[in-house]
């Protein structure tokens, strides 16, 4: 037998006599435990391994069991148009974007972001398993994602359902719906999307806005070096900034070039001759500023009170104003021609269609970067004179007769409990301005030459009360106190009542709500609101036409000669705030009405020696921005004249008026000084504004006419003052 066949048998041992033999052998007790220990552990093993499994596929089912959301629309830029439908401005939050078809981006962008993101885009499915391997391999050799493997399906997917955080379930959750976009959707429909929702910087999303933002031109008109620089923007838009980080993005925009060349879009060369441009970024570098911010602004807040801040900024709103461009750059260049200097004063101006009640232009102040605050809506000036227009409106009302007489003397005191100071209980103290007429004339004269002595008499007839009540119906809004120095200006209101009201008188007495918004659409174009309003009755028709009426002998022959526009009807009305410190000029033709104000924005300051003028009053500068606007804004417009009122309704000679005749208005447009049918006399010396029922005033009180000769040597001598006293190219007669 062989060594190695031999059995090894151990020798038996000898028990000594009389010991016991041992029990069963140990062995299979031990063998039993030993199994029992195996099967439980297996089975722990197999619960666990189980209950793993159990839960992956639970996941796995949770996954595949997802339905794709409906699309989210997402913020949305609002578009702003003229009333032609001409865009103007956008409006919009943090986001900024604008979705339009894949036909409305250019091809070289969309090869561009194919190139650099997803090569094999249109060959492979929602998952790129090459991709995907590649990228676990770096960013396990690298222990941290480092590199990503998604495909632009599962960035869209990202981009419109998932939170973006890097984690495993995010990732699995992305590639599942990526899958099923890929079943419901076109490559072209994704493309689409994916290139209407990815960000690009600067608070651009999609293709549209970034095409804005960094070039200054639609997605469409993208050509191959800003197009490269765009999709090199996208994996890392901080990182790639061209206006922070310009060299990594001409890295990062030669290499998108690179992979064009590399695949085929362009050819090599023109990769490599495109590579060494420099990088340029025009949007960035010279931004569009925003056309007529103070009008948009007024917008801007009209559709906050109309749609809500969401809607407004990103409810990709379709917004038709009621601006008409070619009448907002005359209003602006009007402005900019009369007062050209930045330390002169400032103007507002506010146009408006008297039939629609539309704003068609409006001017708040020189510069929005600088003032925000709107001049035209927001500040509450003293109107002046401007403000008599009020008074007489009230006395049309009442049946008293342009051709009433009255008594204008330089100075009067007026004792009626309703105009004494709240504060002194002293007379209400009057004067005339430095030029008006002091005599006795017609109201129809006193309304041309604005004689502060004269509405002082006639807000007594009419009743504070019925100012304040004409000119809220109107359409002045700011709360007025019936007090009689309301005739002369003394409440502030804004440039935008002035204009109203003048526009109600302009359309015959019917007053119509401002508006500067005409309508609003959605993205869809379907239709959110639309301008309803109608004009209702402020004051009857003749009445409104007598005022009209008046208020034409102010530009004829009266205070506003320089606002006279060749062959065409226009009514107005200066006003000049105490101590020259606002001016006005509002008035109208049948189809536009247009109201000036010129002051300074910091406050109650007076001007003088302002381009050419000693004193700015209503007559001067703003009556010449008031013309050299409306010379444009009217220019191939129809001439029509106001209609003729009636004036046999109104033959009432109030308690205040005299019983001489009246003189016969003057049909010549160079104003008289002292007509030679019933002289009539100026107070010469200081200007004496007046338009407050507080403060004394020095000189005698004249309660009757001059006589002839007295007139008439006052006047020469106020004119020989006259001239002493002007100086500059535009000196004229300073009116009220």
């Amino acid at each position: 037998m062989s060594r190695s066949s031999t059995a090894f048998i151990p020798r038996a041992r000898h028990r000594p006599t009389g010991t016991p033999r041992p029990a069963a052998p140990l062995l299979a007790p031990r063998m039993l435990a030993l199994v029992a220990i195996a099967f439980v552990v297996v089975g722990i093993t197999a619960l666990a391994v189980a209950a793993t499994i159990g839960r992956v596929t639970g996941a796995l089912t949770r996954y595949t069991d997802v339905r794709i959301p409906p699309i989210p629309v997402g913020p949305q830029t609002t578009f702003v148009f003229d009333r032609h439908g001409k865009p103007v401005t956008t409006l919009h939050a943090e986001v900024n974007r604008t979705i339009v078809p894949l036909g409305q981006i250019s091809p070289n962008l969309q090869d561009a972001v194919v190139a650099v993101e997803d090569r094999d885009f249109y060959r492979h499915g929602a998952l790129d398993a090459v991709a995907i391997f590649r990228a676990a391999y770096e960013n396990a050799l690298n222990g941290r994602i480092l590199q990503g493997g998604s495909t632009i399906t599962q960035q869209l997917a990202k981009n419109l359902f998932t939170s973006g955080a890097r984690t495993l379930p995010r990732k699995v959750h992305e590639a599942v719906l990526a899958v099923k976009l890929e079943k419901r959707y076109t490559k072209r429909q994704i493309l689409s999307m994916y290139l209407n929702t990815v960000y690009f910087g600067h608070g651009a999303y999609g293709a549209q806005a970034a095409a804005e933002t960094y070039f200054g031109v639609p997605a469409g008109r993208l050509k191959p070096l800003p197009a490269a620089t765009l999709a090199g923007i996208i994996a890392a838009p901080g990182q790639f900034d061209p206006a922070t980080h310009p060299q990594d993005a001409l890295a990062r925009r030669n290499l998108v070039l690179k992979d064009l060349g590399q695949q085929g879009y362009i050819t090599p060369t023109q990769a490599s001759r495109l590579e060494g441009k420099r990088l340029k970024v025009p949007g960035l570098a010279h931004p569009q500023p925003t056309l007529y911010p103070y009008f948009m602004d007024t917008v801007t807040q009209r559709l906050l009170n109309l749609t809500g801040y969401t809607k407004t900024f990103e409810g990709g709103l379709r917004v038709t104003t009621t601006l008409d461009q070619k009448d907002q750059q005359a209003a602006e260049r009007a402005v900019s021609s009369e007062l050209p200097s930045p330390s002169d004063p400032s103007a507002a101006l506010v146009a408006i269609d008297p039939a629609t009640g539309e704003i068609r232009a409006l001017v708040g102040g020189r510069d929005f970067d600088k003032q925000k605050f709107n001049l035209a809506t927001q500040a509450h000036r003293q109107t002046g004179s401007a403000a008599k227009t009020f008074t007489l409106t009230a006395a049309m009302e009442q049946g008293i007769s342009l051709k009433s007489t009255w008594s204008g003397p330089p100075h009067l005191i007026v004792d009626d409990p309703r105009c004494m100071d709240p504060k002194t209980g002293k007379p209400w103290d009057v004067s005339n301005f430095a030029d008006e007429s002091a005599g006795t004339m017609s109201l129809l004269d006193a309304t041309a030459h604005s004689v502060n002595t004269i509405f002082a008499q006639l807000v007594l007839d009419v009743g504070p009360d019925q100012v304040v009540k004409a000119a809220k119906a109107l359409g002045v809004r700011t709360r007025l106190q019936a007090v009689c120095s309301i005739t002369l200006g003394s409440q502030a209101v804004t440039p935008l009542d002035m204009a109203t009201a003048y526009a109600t008188l302009a359309d015959r007495g019917v007053r119509h709500d401002t508006q500067v918004v005409s309508s609003i659409r959605d993205a869809s174009g379907h239709v959110l609101w639309r301008d309803g309003s109608k004009g209702v009755r402020a004051v009857p028709e003749n009445d409104a036409d007598l005022v009209t009426y008046a208020l034409q002998g102010v530009v004829t022959h009266g205070t506003g000669t320089a606002a006279t526009l060749p062959r065409r009807p226009v009514a107005g009305k200066t006003g000049t705030g105490q101590s020259f410190r606002d001016a006005w000029f509002c008035g109208y033709t049948p189809q536009l009405a247009a109201c000036v104000w010129v002051g300074y924005k910091k406050g109650e300051i007076s001007m003088h020696n302002v381009e050419g003028y000693a004193d700015v009053f209503g007559g001067s500068i703003p009556a010449r921005i008031w013309h050299d606007f409306m010379s444009t804004a009217m220019a191939g417009q129809r001439v029509l004249d106001f209609p003729t009122p009636d004036f046999s309704r109104n033959t009432l000679n109030p308690k205040h008026s005299v019983t001489l005749p009246p003189p016969s208005p003057s049909p010549s447009p160079k104003r008289s000084h002292c007509p030679p049918i019933l002289p009539r006399c100026r107070k010469h010396g200081p200007s004496r504004p007046s338009p407050s029922p507080s403060g004394a005033a020095s000189g005698a009180v004249v309660m009757v006419p001059l006589s002839g000769a007295a007139v008439l040597g006052a006047c020469a001598a106020g004119r020989r003052r006259r001239r002493s006293r002007r100086s500059g190219p535009h000196s004229q007669p300073r009116s009220k």
